[in-house]
């Protein structure tokens, strides 16, 4: 598997960060989603990888849900670090 692209994190990244966004009410805006995809790629990559499934593999589907699950966990312990408790759905 060749490693992704600069473009390609920042895509699945922005779209990732957007819908983990739109579950997990943040305000970031565009850079923050960016941020909070790309960081739950690396999330969401540790995550799959454990439980025996693929991470991330470029430019696709499976790669933007693997980073929006990694990023509404991100963003759901974030908010409990915070003390905001309950997490809109």
């Amino acid at each position: 598997m060749e490693p992704m692209g600069l473009i390609a994190w920042l895509v699945v990244g922005g779209i990732a960060g957007w819908l983990a966004s739109m579950v997990i009410a943040t305000g970031l805006g565009l850079v923050g989603n960016i941020v909070v995809g790309i960081l739950g790629g690396f999330i969401g990559g540790f995550l799959f990888r454990a439980i025996g499934e693929v991470g991330m593999t470029g430019l696709s589907l499976w790669s933007i849900f693997v980073a929006f699950v990694g990023a509404v966990v991100l963003l759901y312990v974030v908010r409990l670090v915070n003390g905001r408790g309950s997490v809109r759905t």
